[in-house]
């Protein structure tokens, strides 16, 4: 074969294995869609932060799980063995996989946008309305959008104590009611407060289910896995640790003391006297549940000492009211009368 033509064969042989090359280095790089789908979705914690300090985005995202796997071998007690390291790593890892699969949830992604708009919506004392929501999650998941709102519900009545209820059917608009009565005058710059009733009750009923006394390393690791540490400013709680062993004990909400005979010294929690004035054990028991997503009759004897509780309760009430009663002068009680 003449030499130009060896020359131009290899040319086209060499054109060829180049566009072959390119054509696969193309397709090993992923598409916009796939790289969407392979980045980590935003969970409850994961929102974008903005230059506007203090606003309900900011309150969600401080609020929600984060995960902490540092020094696993600090969380053992005096009597801790490497057995429990290890279980508590399996434990770590377990929830560290579920966290990143909750990452990739775009429902999840959906309902920390819906959250959001609620905890807004709730700040400004404006109804949430159904188009409103469905608009925020975009036509492609409208139906989805029970199991999102559910979602986003869960975290709404889990950390901030707020019920989502629907005020109107005909237009779908909703209102949002606070598990415990708020107090007056609970408005910074002509916003709400978000309240801080749901940690309480999530606390409380924690404390029921450690058969009413908790001890200061349970409670810590209870409130990892809502995202709440030590020492990490919260924007509705402030410093974790100071609103609970300071805050609540001084709002006898709960109480902070050494466990006897402990040496090295430890602490436990147990219900303060407000708690037992304005809680029922089978309330703060319901919402404990939900974080389990079970039901209170799973736990038969917290359940029953909680019926019992409620019956005490109400009984307590009765004698005060019949106590009362008696107090009252009889020329002062409304004489009974038949008008037949």
């Amino acid at each position: 074969m003449p030499r130009g033509n060896k020359s131009k064969s290899r040319s086209r042989a060499k054109r060829q294995q180049m566009r072959g090359e390119r054509a696969n280095l193309q397709g090993a790089q992923p598409t916009v869609e796939e790289e969407k789908a392979a980045s980590p979705a935003l969970v409850q914690g994961d929102a974008p932060s903005s230059p506007n300090t203090g606003t309900a985005q900011e309150a969600a995202s401080h609020s929600a799980p984060e995960l902490n796997v540092s020094h696993p071998a600090r969380e053992v007690g005096a009597e801790g063995s490497f057995a429990d390291v290890d279980e508590r790593r399996t434990n770590v890892s377990t929830i560290a996989d579920a966290i990143q699969s909750a990452r990739r949830d775009p429902l999840t992604r959906k309902a920390t946008k819906l959250l959001h708009y609620l905890l807004e919506k709730y700040q400004k004392d404006e109804q949430p309305v159904q188009a409103e929501m469905l608009k925020l999650i975009s036509r492609k998941y409208k139906g989805h959008f029970p199991r999102i709102l559910e979602k986003a519900t869960y975290q709404l009545e889990l950390v901030y104590g707020l019920e989502l209820k629907v005020d109107n059917p005909t237009t779908c608009s909703y209102a949002l009611v606070s598990k415990l009565p708020i107090r007056p005058g609970a408005n910074v710059g002509g916003k709400r407060e978000l309240p801080k009733t749901g940690l309480i009750l999530t606390l409380l009923g924690m404390i029921f289910m450690k058969d009413n006394h908790a001890t200061e390393e349970e409670v810590w690791q209870f409130l990892h896995m809502q995202g709440i540490y030590p020492g990490r400013r919260h924007l509705i709680f402030g410093e974790p640790r100071n609103f609970i062993t300071k805050e609540l004990v001084d709002q006898n909400y709960v109480e902070y003391r050494q466990v006897p005979g402990s040496d090295p010294p430890t602490y436990e929690f147990l219900w303060g006297p407000r708690a037992h004035e304005e809680h029922t054990s089978r309330k703060v028991m319901e919402i404990l549940t939900k974080i389990k997503n079970a039901i209170p009759t799973y736990y038969p004897r917290q359940y029953e000492e909680a019926l019992s509780n409620q019956d005490e309760s109400a009984a307590r009430r009765d004698e005060a009211v019949g106590f009362h009663a008696a107090r009252i002068p009889s020329h002062a009680q409304p004489s009974s009368s038949s008008h037949i």
